[in-house]
This record gives C-alpha cells, sequence and structure tokens, in this order.
C-alpha cells in the first residue's frame, strides 16, 4: 500500500478531498490530505507574511513530522507550485510528483507570471479591491470558465459546497517566485489530465511549447480522468482510482 498527500489548489482546504480520500483509505492506502496556511479551516492564519514559502514548508512539515517515506506527493492546479517546491527540498521522501489537471512552475517563476497580462491586471484589481492585499477572492464561475477553468460536471451541488467551504487565496503564494535546486529533477512525476484531452498535451510538447516543454522528459508518465477542473468534485472514484493505479 502507498502513501498518498493530497495537496488542493487555489481557495481550498484539505475538505475538498473527502470524497477521494474515501476510497483510497478503503483499498487500505494510507491518506493525508492536506489545509496549507490561510485556506480553509486555517484561514484565520492568513495575512501578509503567508507566501509560496510558507505553503512550500507546509507541505515540507507534514511529511517530516509524520516521518512519511515513499509519498506520492498529488497537487491539484495551483498547488503545483508549492509542492513542486517542497519536492525539491525533501526528494528522499518522496516516490513521485502527481500534478492533477495542473503542472510545475519554473524556477524563478511565480504564479502571477503564467498568466496572461489581461488576466494578470484582473487578479490584482480583484485583491487590491479588498482593501488589504493580502487575499486573493474566488471569482465567480463565468470569471472561471474565463480563465479556461472547465466547469464540467460541477453541478448546483457541487458548485454550492465549492463556494461555501471556498476561501481567499494568499496573495504572497502567487507573488514569491519559485526557488529551486533540482533536487526534484529526477523524480518520476506523473500528470492527470481532466479539462484537456492528453492527445493535446501530447502535441503541445511535441511542439516545444513553453508551458509543456518540461513534460517531455523520461520521468514523465501520462494518465486522464476526463472531466471539468475539479475532479476531485466531479468525478471523485474515478480521480481515487487513478491515484490509486499510480501506487508503489
Amino acid at each position: 500500500m502507498s502513501t498518498y498527500l493530497l495537496v488542493p489548489g487555489f481557495w481550498l482546504g484539505a475538505w475538498a478531498w473527502e470524497k477521494v480520500t474515501r476510497p483510497l483509505r478503503e483499498a487500505g492506502h494510507e491518506v493525508h490530505p492536506v489545509t496549507l496556511t490561510g485556506l480553509g479551516d486555517r484561514a484565520h492564519l492568513a495575512g501578509p507574511g503567508v507566501d509560496l514559502e510558507t505553503h512550500i514548508q507546509d507541505i515540507v512539515n507534514t511529511v517530516v513530522f509524520a516521518d512519511l517515506s515513499e509519498v506520492i506527493l498529488v497537487a491539484h492546479s495551483g498547488a503545483g507550485a508549492p509542492v513542486t517546491g517542497a519536492a525539491d527540498r525533501i526528494p528522499e521522501r518522496v516516490a513521485r510528483i502527481v500534478y492533477l489537471d495542473g503542472g510545475p512552475l519554473a524556477d524563478g517563476m511565480t504564479q502571477l507570471d503564467i498568466n496572461e497580462p489581461e488576466w494578470r491586471a484582473f487578479i490584482e484589481k480583484r485583491v487590491a479591491e479588498r482593501g488589504d492585499g493580502v487575499g486573493y477572492p474566488l471569482i465567480s464561475w463565468e470569471e472561471q470558465e474565463q480563465a479556461g477553468a472547465s466547469l464540467e460536471g460541477l453541478g448546483e451541488a457541487e458548485r454550492e459546497w465549492f463556494t461555501s467551504r471556498a476561501t481567499p487565496q494568499p496573495y504572497g503564494t502567487m507573488t514569491r517566485p519559485l526557488v529551486l535546486k533540482g533536487g526534484a529533477d529526477a523524480l518520476p512525476k506523473t500528470l492527470i489530465a481532466c479539462s484537456f484531452p492528453l492527445e493535446q498535451v501530447h502535441a503541445m510538447i511535441d511542439a516545444g511549447h513553453p508551458a509543456f516543454a518540461a513534460l517531455a522528459g523520461p520521468e514523465w508518465s501520462f494518465a486522464a480522468v476526463p472531466t471539468g477542473h475539479w475532479p476531485m468534485f466531479s468525478r471523485p472514484e474515478e480521480t481515487a482510482a487513478a491515484l490509486a493505479a499510480l501506487a508503489v
């Protein structure tokens, strides 16, 4: 059986993995869903000092203090940056990095850097409107689609559950650059595509697209759970099965 550390994307906490955690545990796996500082049940810890380094340390500390090894480290969407950073710090404890409808951030980049100028301006405006400059609030479903996040599989119940528990994303996690030292370069990595077909992914890799070029290495494998951008809500059983297939 394997050990999984599940890290949610923007606005989410460990609660988001509830329907994925259950079948993995029933199958005998050890599962640790994580709430990063300033989010979910740790929203009271939000503040100007919470940044990408904080979230990297959250993940590292979870692994180290629980004395976990051979961990399958799972990053949903925007969790790709802190998960990549954490794996870089403690590669000896990581068996595989899994990017669920997301991908790694390159050394020296920020989460804001991957956005087109107009969308970056949109994010900055929303943060400024809060008045404290600390958090990026949850945006509307229409705005999610404009940002390219597929809503496939999210019915009214799923959307209500999402919005009722979502908390602002600490803005410092989007503005502090990721610093890597190559510790995780050789680790096995898997992309589980959800909102875009694998054929498109491979075409982008073959074309040398900047956002996909890094996925051309021999350490990469690929799988798919065809659905929207939040598979833990829209297809939790299938998401759990895709993760279980990577057990070591």
